[in-house]
């Protein structure tokens, strides 16, 4: 797979040369592949929201580059609104965006930007909300009449709506009841399925993260930790702890008992891998004993 993403030490200081200097992002280097869903984690103030706003040029970097699928997005003569087609982004709380009359038109206010004829749209629509799990009945409703999860996915849907190459979500299940929050997640993981478009969720949650990603990159201070697969991210599990970020409590367990001495991976991160875990050490130490080990 080749790189749809890739930044080449970027830096990015607010307010330079006065009192209030502060260095949000610092030398970035980092590869995304095409087709990866990403999970971002890093403590408030780690640079996680100034990251993704480079993506799609929201933000000009202080230095660095920004490619997106091969193209420097501040080359002279590049467009930033076909870079910002090619990369949507969901704000946290997008349902306070939300503004047109019915949830039709709100999901289709991105694709009749990008030119589309109203046959496309509507199909884009129809196709969107079904992914996202909006009852065609709810099209012609007024996005303010529905539920703060409904909402939700209706400013969701807007953006997926233009099927951007890349789909950014900041916190997209901030403030959710847990119910609601399962089923955004559910949702932005079948919308990954289906499209095939690289995804990039940055969450305060590491079990959710644990749970969907197929790449994890933990930010700290601007920097970046670690860019690795679930199972690499979580073998640091210690490390990550130190930085004030909470690990899976499944991860913890394993780590703690790894400190008593019990032989056991330390890369467990779901309940399903720690089950599978167990059963393969009591299987180790049931073959240890046949062979007269102890």
């Amino acid at each position: 797979m080749s790189a749809i993403i890739r930044t080449e030490n970027l830096t990015y200081t607010y307010s330079p040369d006065t009192p209030f200097e502060k260095t949000a992002v610092n030398d970035v280097c980092l590869e995304v592949e095409d087709g990866e869903l990403v999970g971002i984690i890093g403590h408030t103030g780690s640079g996680k929201s100034t990251l993704i706003q480079h993506l799609n040029g929201l933000i000009r970097p202080t230095s660095g580059r920004v490619i997106i699928d091969g193209q420097d997005i501040w080359e002279k003569g590049v467009n930033l609104r076909d870079i910002r087609f090619k990369v949507g982004i969901v704000f946290q709380y997008p349902e306070y965006q939300i503004f047109e009359e019915t949830v039709f038109k709100d999901i289709a206010y991105g694709p009749k930007n990008m030119g589309l004829d109203e046959k496309q749209v509507g199909e884009r629509v129809r196709e969107t909300a079904a992914l996202i799990g909006l009852d065609s009945a709810l099209l012609e409703k007024s996005p303010f009449e529905l539920s703060g999860g409904q909402k939700r996915r209706v400013a969701i849907a807007g953006v997926m709506a233009m099927r951007p190459k890349v789909l950014i979500l900041d916190e997209p299940t901030a403030g959710l009841d847990p119910g609601g929050r399962e089923q955004v997640l559910e949702e932005i993981r079948e919308y990954h399925r289906r499209s095939g478009s690289t995804v990039l969720l940055v969450s305060h949650s590491m079990e959710d993260v644990a749970r969907f990603a197929t790449k994890i990159l933990v930010m700290n201070h601007g920097s970046v930790f670690c860019y690795d697969t679930p199972p690499n991210v979580f073998m640091r599990a210690d490390e990550i702890a130190e930085m004030g970020l909470s690990v899976p409590q499944i991860t913890r367990v394993f780590s703690l008992l790894r400190k008593k001495g019990i032989d056991i991976r330390g890369d467990v991160y779901t309940v399903d891998f720690a089950l599978k875990t167990i059963n393969e050490y009591i299987a180790s130490k049931g073959s240890a004993r046949e062979d007269g080990h102890d």
